[in-house]
């Protein structure tokens, strides 16, 4: 079987190979849009369209399996998305600052079988969150951590793998959710599905 993420995420590849999977990248550039507003349903659905756009490009023979994900932070019930530039990253680093916030990941795997004239495709859908807390940053801290980039393609403007660890008090739930894709689960639901 061959698999396929929809996503240019470096850190997505990275969990992938952590837990030894052989797999190829496919960027979806799909415009990402929805009508959705409950953070959960919001990464399923944006998850779906990556996935359904690259399926739709892979013109093999095998049996492929297509994973597509997305990831927002909420806080207050607010979505925060990737920052659009330095200034909305201290926005919403200043609005995460001393408080918990929710990481929904959303992941859609779709099975195609039986080759490109008999395709079937199975499909599973599903998210999860993680609650993450920080530590109150200082305006200065902020504007340091703004500085060093690492936060520019990152949704909530923070990446708990990187810098921005010294401010995580604590998280509840799957950690590897916040990074950018929960292999655990992951992994059991491509087995029920491919299996």
């Amino acid at each position: 079987m061959k698999i396929v993420l929809a996503s240019a995420s470096p850190r997505r590849r990275e969990l992938l190979e952590q837990i030894g999977l052989a797999f190829e990248v496919s960027v979806s550039h799909v415009e990402e849009k929805t009508i959705a507003v409950e953070p959960g349903l919001v990464v399923e659905e944006l998850s779906r369209q990556k996935a359904e756009v690259v399926l739709e490009t892979l013109t093999c023979t095998e049996d492929v399996l297509v994973i597509g994900s997305d990831t927002v932070v909420s806080a207050d019930g607010r979505i925060l998305g990737k920052p659009s530039g330095e200034k909305d990253a201290v926005r919403m680093l200043e609005r995460l600052s001393g408080r918990s916030h929710e990481v929904y990941t959303g992941v859609t795997l779709l099975y195609r079988t039986g080759g490109m004239s008999a395709a079937q495709v199975r499909q599973r859908i599903f998210h999860e969150m993680t609650k993450v807390d920080f530590y109150p940053m200082t305006q200065q801290e902020i504007a340091d951590y703004v500085a060093s980039g690492d936060c520019l393609d990152k949704a909530g403007a923070y990446g708990i793998q990187g810098l921005c660890a010294r401010y995580i008090r604590g998280i509840e739930g799957d950690y590897h959710n916040v990074v950018g894709l929960p292999v655990g689960r992951l992994y059991q639901e491509m087995k029920e599905l491919t299996g």
